[in-house]
């Protein structure tokens, strides 16, 4: 558990491959201006990490709500309840589908009528011109993307990667910048103007949410911006994305 902010903390884990290869995930705690608490995701946390999240929550009791906000990310959500009980636990409609033996909110966090509720502390941004929900599992861009008013730092999920080397080569090795998810052209929508609505939304929230000095990224690593690098990193992913852009206009139009 560690605190990146006065009122956000974020928690590192594991996610291991053929039991070898870790990617790595995670899990963020925002406290609300009413003192109450929010999770952003779920994740299973070992006993160090468990005791300092109850030890800041009241037992958890003062935690509010669980938010997850990847549709694919669904490992730990049972873990997350158990721990939580009495928090609302909120999902994407791919999370009611694939675990109806939990007792999920029935609003779905990629609704705008459900993230009104939290637009106090939080902001809120879904990809456009993509599915948000493949129908091909591998395929995990889109995400809500989260951003703390307060503290102004992201939390996403693989819909905006840090590339860094694991264990301790990381700390040798310089993390890359902000990239968009590398599997962005399955996950574009087979209709005309998809491209140009993706790279609208990009643009966007480069203007929108500059100044953010953190983002905290799924299966990588958190990432600590200079003032312009939210904007200068984001328009540089968008850059760099360009020819999948410019091959769906194309087939497209």
């Amino acid at each position: 558990m560690r605190q990146l902010a006065d009122n956000f903390w974020n928690f590192r884990g594991d996610l291991r491959i053929a039991r070898v290869l870790n990617l790595g995930t995670h899990m963020s705690l925002v406290r609300r201006e009413s003192g109450r608490f929010l999770l952003l995701d779920s994740y299973e946390l070992d006993e160090s990490d468990r005791e300092a999240l109850l030890a800041l929550t009241d037992g958890g009791r003062a935690v509010e709500a669980i938010l997850n906000v990847h549709p694919f990310h669904t490992l730990h959500c049972h873990a997350a309840h158990k721990l939580l009980p009495h928090a609302r636990l909120i999902g994407t409609r791919r999370h009611h589908a694939q675990l109806p033996d939990l007792p999920w909110d029935p609003g779905l966090i990629e609704d705008a009528s459900l993230q009104q509720e939290f637009a106090g502390d939080l902001d809120f941004s879904v990809p456009a011109g993509v599915d948000f929900i493949c129908a091909d599992d591998s395929v995990h861009v889109a995400s809500v993307l989260v951003r703390h008013r307060q503290s102004r730092i992201v939390h996403v999920d693989d819909t905006l990667n840090v590339f860094a080397a694991p264990g301790l080569l990381g700390r040798l090795l310089p993390q890359s910048r902000l990239r968009f998810h590398p599997q962005l052209a399955k996950a574009l929508q087979k209709r005309e103007g998809a491209a140009d609505a993706y790279a609208r939304w990009a643009r966007d929230l480069a203007a929108i949410w500059a100044g953010t000095p953190i983002v905290c990224a799924a299966h990588s690593a958190t990432r600590h911006l200079p003032p312009e690098g939210w904007r200068e990193e984001i328009l540089a992913s968008l850059a760099d994305v360009e020819k999948t852009l410019s091959r769906h206009r194309a087939t497209h139009g």
